[in-house]
């Protein structure tokens, strides 16, 4: 048996591909299928299986594009309620694949339609726990209050995961390895570990959630402290529950123009750097100027799913993985068109005056835009007035505008997009980006 993962760095997703006997199967496929067909074709492997572990908040899915171009027959729980063709894969249920044997088991707590694929062959045991169990942690259970056609309240699903944690794994080796679908980074659990795998042995012994306590002490864990739950995530349960439309086609006839200009929402994609030497009135920077950047996270927690918008780009080279990325979290059917800018009529950011800043920011109105559970922790600054981003749009208009503005994160890209809101908000006020140097104020 061969297990290949595949890690999506900006989504902190891993999927998967298992090879036995030529035949292949893949778990919880990204929006491009392309590099499950690349390994298929190097191993001379035959695509016959595709598992989802149930229906993902968090990224688009490519299973029924790959049920459509391979033959191959998507696998789910019945409880998924899914709208492709499919067959069911609860408890009880075995697939072959070459030598190995793939058996379901439900592991409902992250969502009421989770399940934990086992894979064996010969002495080896390998763990595919989707959004239940992962490094360190476990999946959270509020994204189904306003998610899919089943609807969960947290406390219930919170009860569950426990059962599945006290009860689930029980018979299973401690060698049996753990391949979740996310690590760390992951908006889908708030304490996930850096290793991209692990043992169900270690897990027993370092993940808190199997640690002996009360049912009520578990829930309260799991429930407090959670992070924000982009306006994405109910989206992407709807897609991966009917199954997204060929990734091609949906990328195929967005409109691209050159030294362009737009109005209306616009989505500025370049460095920070570049946006502020030159950018479009009112437009939003959302950086995607790095393969790691949390583009997409930031893009579906600012941007709510019906909203059209314009995506700028650096240069026509940049289109292409652009709209990909976009379409890893199914808005592709949001973008009105990608341009490039023209070079006139542009607006300009200053820079902050740091030392007049370090000596006098009584003189300056500072918003802290970290999400909740940051702030909570600590402030870096007294006086700061805490917005979170993924709120910023709608509580921009109740800052003070009596002093100039500086806006911080934790590490500098997020102000990025928060200046870049506030001054879309308040078009009369003077707002800086504290960017990076908001390390100089931290113990």
């Amino acid at each position: 048996m061969i297990t290949k993962q595949f890690e999506y760095k900006p989504l902190s997703h891993y999927s998967y591909a298992i090879i036995s006997e030529g035949k292949m199967a893949v778990i919880d496929a990204e929006r491009d299928p392309q590099q499950y067909y690349d390994f298929a074709k190097e191993n001379n492997a035959e695509i016959v299986a595709i598992f989802q572990t149930h229906p993902h908040a968090d990224f688009v899915s490519s299973h029924l594009q790959i049920h459509q171009e391979t033959g191959a027959t998507i696998y789910n729980s019945e409880m998924l309620g899914a709208d492709y063709p499919h067959k069911g894969f609860d408890e009880g249920d075995t697939f072959q694949l070459g030598n190995a044997t793939l058996k379901a088991i439900n592991t409902p707590g992250h969502s009421p339609d989770s399940i934990t694929i086992v894979a064996t062959e010969g002495d080896k045991t390998e763990l595919f726990t989707g959004d239940t169990l992962f490094i360190g942690d476990v999946g959270r259970p509020d994204l189904r209050e306003k998610a899919g056609n089943m609807k969960a309240k947290r406390e219930e699903l919170a009860e569950m995961m426990y059962e599945t944690v006290q009860n689930k794994f029980t018979d299973l080796p401690n060698d049996a390895v753990v391949y979740p679908a996310h690590g760390a980074g992951s908006l889908c659990g708030k304490n996930l570990s850096d290793a991209a795998s692990s043992t169900l042995g270690d897990e027993r012994n370092h993940n808190w959630a199997f640690k002996k306590q009360s049912k009520e002490e578990f829930m309260e864990t799991i429930l407090d402290g959670q992070p924000i739950i982009p306006f994405y995530f109910g989206f992407n349960v709807g897609i991966n529950k009917e199954g997204a439309k060929n990734l091609d086609a949906s990328l195929a006839n967005i409109p691209f123009r050159e030294n362009a200009t737009a109005e209306g929402l616009i989505v500025d994609a370049r460095a920070e750097e570049k946006f502020k030497k030159g950018h479009l009135k009112g437009s939003i920077n959302i950086q995607a100027s790095t393969d790691t950047q949390k583009f997409e996270t930031w893009l579906g927690a600012i941007i709510k799913p019906e909203e059209k918008f314009t995506l700028v780009v650096d240069s026509k080279e940049d289109k292409d993985q652009m709209l990909n990325r976009i379409a890893k979290i199914g808005y592709e059917t949001m973008v009105k068109e990608v341009i490039t800018l023209a070079k006139d009529h542009l607006e300009t950011d200053d820079k902050l005056d740091l030392e007049d800043f370090k000596k006098h920011p009584e003189n300056y109105t500072i918003v802290d835009i970290r999400n909740k559970t940051e702030t909570d922790a600590g402030l870096f600054f007294n006086n700061a007035f805490t917005h979170p981003l993924s709120d910023l749009r709608d509580t921009a208009s109740q800052i003070p505008t009596d002093k100039q503005i500086v806006v911080h994160c934790a590490g500098g890209y997020r102000s990025a997009a928060g200046s870049s809101i506030i001054e879309s908000k308040l078009p009369n006020a003077k707002v800086y980006d504290l960017s990076d140097d908001v390390t100089q104020f931290q113990d």
